[in-house]
């Protein structure tokens, strides 16, 4: 008898997603309105339509580019409009619940956010930049076998607010905000770059995501360029020329195989959208976005996708794709069935591409000392608590 394929989730199932108003009449957060969103807030709260505009620049500068949160810091508006404002809203950002950091410098932080619900922000330093790997949703639908993320269940998708806010509280955490009285810094960012290849997969989460980065593009705020944010998909095609249309930042693909019979297996939207569907959206990309380049995700796992033929496969694939392929060490986590292939298959997976034109560097593993791989923080917090509960309850029963 035949197994029933999967049932995949609707491609932005917003209906996971909390309110940006709080229920019972609670105070309404700043963070994550896009600027219309914002203004349109403003004029329901008294401000006269020909000042909205201009308040929004100036409430937008204080959170994004200054990094306030207080109303009472912001000078340039009157005392008595600070006072409306505080009346009405909040400007709230996710909490950090524990920060590690590694021997190489990598940061992990363990965030809370509404619900008291918690996901993960890795910040990377690298020489001359700084890359900052955001989450999308609580927990993951996708199931992919080698993801440790995976085996936790969905709980919801974030808000724009709690998107965004996971750049602000590492700019925070960074000490990157100006000093009070002074400009912006105008020296090289510590954080120069955001990816989203965090929990979740950011194309069910449509709509919370373009707005979060459109903020972060924002040239009056925090003010990236789109060509520093990297979005990864899994492959959920109906959204990635919506992607480039709306969102227009650098594409990376999770793409780990070179037949669906093992995509399948490892990616299980495959059964959904193939290769041969994928690829035609992928095609598509740096044209509608004026990208460069995609960027090819895929995961070395020793006897299942690193053979000579896979890396054969995989060029003739992607062939007239702009496109480099990241090759991902794969890091074993307890319980999963895979093996990372050997440094010298890696090495030879490598140059096969490299030979056929593709810049194919060896993803280098950071923050190994502090569990700093996607899944693991949130679950040692996890195991923790379970050790704990059973402690008590262990303790109650004698």
């Amino acid at each position: 008898m035949t197994a029933p394929t999967p049932v995949t989730p609707p491609v932005t199932p917003d209906v996971l997603t909390i309110p940006r108003k709080q229920p019972d009449g609670g105070k309404r957060n700043l963070v994550g309105l896009p600027r219309d969103a914002m203004r349109a807030a403003l004029i329901e709260m008294g401000t006269p339509e020909k000042q909205a505009k201009m308040r929004v620049g100036q409430i937008w500068a204080w959170i994004y580019e200054r990094g306030v949160r207080d109303f009472d810091q912001m000078t340039n508006l009157s005392k008595a409009y600070r006072a409306e404002l505080a009346e009405t809203f909040e400007i709230t950002i996710p909490e950090i619940v524990r920060k590690a950091e590694s021997e190489d410098g990598t940061r992990k932080y363990l965030v809370r956010i509404a619900g008291g619900h918690e996901v993960e922000t890795v910040y990377i330093p690298e020489e001359g930049r700084g890359t900052l790997c955001i989450s999308s949703q609580v927990g993951c639908t996708l199931t992919c076998s080698f993801c440790h993320t995976g085996t936790q269940k969905l709980v919801r998708n974030l808000t724009a607010a709690e998107i965004v806010g996971q750049v602000m509280l590492a700019r925070d955490d960074l000490g990157e905000w100006p000093e009070p009285g002074h400009h912006p810094k105008n020296e090289t960012r510590l954080l120069s770059n955001i990816v989203l290849m965090g929990m979740g997969e950011p194309l069910y989460n449509f709509e919370n995501v373009r707005d979060a980065m459109k903020i972060a593009m924002d040239p009056e705020g925090i003010s990236l360029s789109r060509r520093r944010i990297t979005l990864s998909t899994s492959g959920v095609v109906p959204e990635i020329a919506r992607t480039a249309e709306e969102i227009g930042c650098l594409l990376a693909v999770s793409f780990h195989a070179t037949t669906d019979e093992v995509r399948d297996r490892l990616v299980p939207i495959n059964k959904r959208w193939n290769i041969e569907k994928l690829l035609e959206a992928l095609r598509a990309y740096p044209k509608l976005s004026n990208s460069e380049r995609i960027t090819f995700e895929y995961v070395m796992l020793a006897g299942v996708n690193d053979s000579d033929e896979d890396a054969h496969r995989l060029i003739e694939l992607i062939r007239g794709i702009p496109a480099k392929i990241n090759l991902i060490p794969f890091n074993e986590w307890p319980g999963t069935e895979h093996k990372r292939s050997s440094n010298n298959r890696i090495r030879a997976f490598a140059d096969i591409i490299y030979k056929a034109g593709y810049a194919s560097p060896i993803r280098t593993p950071r923050g190994e000392d502090i569990m700093a791989a996607c899944g693991q923080l949130k679950s040692d917090t996890e195991r923790e608590r379970k050790s704990r509960r059973q402690i008590e309850a262990e303790t109650g029963a004698a």
